[in-house]
């Protein structure tokens, strides 16, 4: 009977055991969390660029741009533009009323005629007085006049030479005078200052134009732009200012032409920096086309990114700045579980970062380290494989 009952509560003992091993595994295998799927990037060789963008949208300029106005106010008398017109250097744009000024230039052109007749008059007169003394100078020679004769005729060729000068003396008063009256008149145009295309005009034929007083604001009566010179004008951090030199390329893309990349250079660098209020503190910068003609018909105020370009390597490891963590760390998945690896880094941008060492071509780095559970250790599957 001691045998049977000991074999009795072995098998009792044996069945709680395997029943409380199959309980631990189903609770284990319950309780245990999926492996968490993330995405790789193999390890590659290329090539790696040091950059630096701009901290607000940069804005295509014109190299000549000029806001126009009248020195003096009046009516808008002429308008000989209109928006979107390509004028000439020198062509007229816009007249204001100036019927009296027309009328004063042309009295002081009247006077200027009259001052050269009487010129010719009193210079003509003055040559006849002294052709008449170097007659009478010969008589009084051979003892026909008397020396006092001579004398007055002398002094009055004097006297009509002094009149004759006087005369010159008018006509050059009365040229200024004509220069001055077509001086003030040009107060009341505009013409333009080089080739260009109207942008815009403010006024119409019958409205008063009036200039900007000191310290007021007005708007300009027309906005001219020379299209066939254009530029980029940026704002960069004042922490990338010292990386920034003129001369580096830079790669420039505009909103409204998506997917180009156009090449270019640093041209000029402002030697202050601006506070916008509210905003970081910026240095604006000029990049030049390198190639105006491949973005075909470019708008000024377009907006548009500048990236500089600081530094390049070629042919060296690299891999998704994405996948970089905190301390120069990387996650690799090896055998189902991820692994931390500790690396250095080199030249780096906001896509790609160089790696000197601690990873070789062809391994697979983690780049989605944002997502739930990417932790060193976890198991893992990499996105579209089954798990095991």
């Amino acid at each position: 009977m001691p045998g049977a009952y000991m074999r009795q509560w072995l098998r009792r003992t044996l069945i709680a055991l395997l029943l409380l091993a199959i309980g631990g595994a189903l609770l284990w295998w319950l309780r245990r969390s999926d492996p968490v799927s993330v995405h790789t990037a193999a390890v590659q060789r290329g090539r790696v660029e040091a950059s630096v963008a701009n901290t607000r949208a940069g804005t295509v300029e014109a190299c000549q741009r000029t806001r126009l106005s009248t020195i003096a106010g009046g009516r808008i008398e002429l308008l000989a533009v209109k928006e979107g017109d390509h004028v000439h250097k020198g062509q007229l744009l816009l007249r204001l009323w100036n019927d009296d000024q027309r009328a004063e230039q042309a009295y002081a052109q009247a006077q200027l005629e009259t001052t050269r007749k009487r010129v010719a008059e009193a210079c003509a007169i003055a040559e006849q007085a002294q052709r008449d003394f170097a007659r009478q100078r010969q008589l009084f020679e051979q003892g026909f006049i008397s020396e006092g004769a001579l004398d007055n005729l002398r002094t009055q060729a004097q006297a009509r030479g002094a009149v004759c000068a006087t005369a010159r003396s008018d006509v050059a008063q009365a040229q200024a005078r004509l220069e001055l009256v077509g001086t003030a008149r040009q107060r009341t145009v505009l013409v333009a200052p080089f080739d260009g295309t109207v942008a815009k005009i403010v006024g119409e034929v019958g409205e008063y134009s009036t200039p900007s007083p000191p310290g007021v604001a007005m708007p300009p009566a027309i906005d001219l732009i020379d299209e066939s010179c254009l530029y980029v004008a940026a704002p960069m951090d004042e922490v990338d200012a010292p990386k920034i030199a003129v001369g580096q390329a830079v790669r420039i893309t505009l909103d409204a032409l998506p997917g180009r990349t156009f090449a270019g250079k640093v041209r000029r660098i402002a030697p202050y920096v601006s506070a916008v209020e509210k905003q970081a503190r910026t240095v604006a910068i000029e990049v030049d086309f390198d190639d105006p003609k491949s973005a075909g018909r470019l708008l000024v105020g377009y907006s548009a990114d500048v990236e500089v370009i600081l530094a390049v390597h070629d042919d060296v490891l690299r891999v998704p700045s994405s996948a970089l963590l905190p301390g120069s760390r990387v996650l690799l998945l090896e055998g189902g579980r991820l692994v931390e690896r500790a690396v250095r880094t080199g030249l780096a941008n906001w896509e790609l970062t160089e790696i000197v060492q601690g990873l070789a071509g062809g391994e697979r780095v983690v780049t989605s380290l944002d997502r739930a559970g990417v932790v060193a250790g976890a198991a893992a599957v990499e996105d579209g494989a089954p798990p095991k």
